[in-house]
């Protein structure tokens, strides 16, 4: 598996887990004192394909622990609690718009990896041999 079929992969994960946070937080709106909940996996992901910020730690063993993931597949979503943002009175904070914003900003991601995926998967079975 090359490494943006590997990437696209991972991102799809993680999309449709932000897609269950976020419906998650919409379906708890009402809820008083819930904390919403945010999936992040691009910074990871950016780290490990683009580089670090920093130097990583050098492993010289697959034992070492590293402060990045070795390869693409262990890049996981991490799914935390926003605790202390307050929208409302009651302690909810789910802000109806910015989710409804990430909800449209998640489906078009998704729509457009898969869309990716597709060219890539055709331009394969062009390259096999079996036309487009």
């Amino acid at each position: 598996m090359d490494k943006a079929w590997a990437a696209a992969k991972v991102s799809i994960g993680g999309l449709s887990k932000r897609l269950e946070a976020t419906a998650q937080n919409l379906a708890n709106i009402n809820t008083p004192a819930y904390a919403r909940r945010e999936v992040t996996f691009e910074d990871q992901l950016n780290r490990l394909l683009h580089g670090p910020d920093r130097l990583p730690l050098v492993t010289t063993d697959p034992s070492h622990i590293s402060t990045l993931p070795r390869s693409v597949e262990a890049v996981k979503p991490v799914e935390e609690r926003a605790v202390g943002e307050l929208v409302r009175w009651d302690g909810n904070g789910v802000d109806i718009d910015i989710e409804m914003a990430k909800l449209a900003e998640t489906r078009m991601s998704y729509q457009a990896l898969f869309r990716l995926l597709a060219r890539k998967a055709a331009s394969y079975r062009t390259v096999m041999g079996g036309g487009s």
